[in-house]
């Protein structure tokens, strides 16, 4: 393999791990974790560490089987079952759509955060950002350089942050073990779930990568599982990472500071609220650089993939689906400019991307099994029982939470 392309297929890889990375560190994921890091302090330790562990069994699973099949998830599941795949595309097109939504208004909230634009102004902003990017005749390529950059930049200021808010990490590590009302976090487990590995979110990094030829092969299983590792890596980071930063601004030590959380739980904007009270006003401004880059990163992951399940249902949507993904976004940014309540709709969107994960994770689970698929390759028994035991705590979740999902936004 010469330097060219080494360099190439480098460039690729990295470009979906991020674009997975910085779908799954959108809005709803910075919105999420600053919400409930406010109302469970330390004890949501036990969440964030939980969701990492069942976010990269889920997702090494998912990638690995489409990269010895180069198939995308919804073709494998229709062969798994004929008319299986057409259920998992409605139920990823409807969840990437309302993760979309609020999307467009995480970045309209890091417009106001950075320069203090009304929520409507900076949403339709945001849907004219995303499709001038996709009307580019090199969107595959900016896509996953864009995504790059700003997963870097986000990393950057929340280290920054982080050190600046001084948290008890101490007592956050005890509480991983030793959670307070686990059961009263069930609710948030699934929306935080969603948030990281859940509808659209765990196929986009890998469908960048068929789409770019890759797969088919049992040795490419390794890129794919090295991509997505890394994209792993770098959600799960930025996660630990806000956390400790919100963590650090509710508490002295191991004490509660109860301004600093009722000014956060009633904020319109709770992770920027954080942010202010860590570094004052350069941390709203801060973060509303975060919370744009999260956001845009995340406009355009949810489009890209929901339009690649649209591609299986007709060769039309194939052979247009740039301006389907203009009009996904388009019509995304016209529900968020009229329905507005961008706080409300990114936390929605994590409990509905959460439900759609145990279906999708058996989908291709099953389809390990099918030569037809997967041909030669052999997937690993042990990431098939902890898949499957991710399936079946994730529905569990689903099954438990949704009586109670109404709760996330009391």
């Amino acid at each position: 393999m010469s330097n060219e392309t080494k360099s190439r297929s480098l460039s690729v890889s990295l470009g979906a791990a991020f674009l997975m990375a910085t779908s799954a560190i959108g809005p709803g994921f910075l919105t999420q974790t600053s919400t409930f890091t406010a109302k469970y302090l330390s004890s949501f330790a036990f969440v964030i560490v939980f969701v990492i562990i069942m976010d990269a069994i889920a997702q090494t699973n998912v990638w690995s089987i489409i990269g010895a099949s180069g198939m995308r998830g919804q073709d494998i599941a229709n062969k798994v079952l004929p008319g299986l795949g057409y259920f998992l595309i409605v139920l990823v097109v409807i969840g990437g759509l309302s993760f979309n939504i609020g999307n467009v208004g995480g970045v309209a909230l890091g417009f106001n955060a950075m320069i203090g634009l009304p929520e409507r102004v900076g949403a339709v902003l945001a849907g004219i950002l995303g499709i001038c990017i996709f009307l580019s005749k090199k969107a595959n390529d900016i896509v996953g350089r864009v995504a790059q950059i700003l997963g870097g930049i986000i990393i950057l200021v929340m280290l920054y942050v982080c050190f600046s808010s001084q948290p008890p990490v101490g007592d956050a590590v005890v509480h991983i073990f030793n959670p307070e009302n686990p059961k009263e976090m069930i609710p948030v487990m699934v929306t935080l779930l969603g948030g990281s590995c859940g509808g659209y979110i765990t196929f986009s990094g890998d469908h960048k990568l068929v789409d770019a030829g890759w797969g088919g092969k049992p040795e490419e299983v390794a890129h794919f599982r090295k991509s997505v590792l890394t994209g792993i890596g770098v959600s799960g980071s930025v996660r630990i990472l806000l956390f400790l930063c919100v963590l650090g601004v509710c508490t002295a030590g191991t004490a509660v500071v109860q301004a600093n959380v009722d000014a956060i739980n009633a904020a319109a904007n709770p992770a920027a609220e954080a942010f202010r009270l860590a570094v004052g006003d350069i941390g709203q401004r801060l973060f509303g650089l975060v919370l744009f880059s999260a956001g845009i990163t995340s406009v355009i992951g949810a489009a890209y993939t929901s339009v690649s399940f649209l591609k299986s249902v007709h060769p039309f949507v194939a052979k247009n689906d740039r301006w389907f993904i203009v009009g996904f976004i388009a019509f995304s940014t016209l529900v968020m400019a009229v329905l507005g309540g961008a706080k409300k709709m990114v936390i929605l969107a994590g409990a509905v991307n959460g439900l759609i994960l145990p279906i999708s994770l058996c989908c291709m689970l099953l389809g390990c099994h099918k030569k037809e698929i997967v041909g030669e390759y052999k997937h690993p028994v042990f990431l098939q029982v902890l898949g499957w035991i991710v399936v079946g705590i994730a529905g569990y979740l689903a099954i438990t939470a949704l009586p109670n999902l109404k709760n996330l936004f009391v």
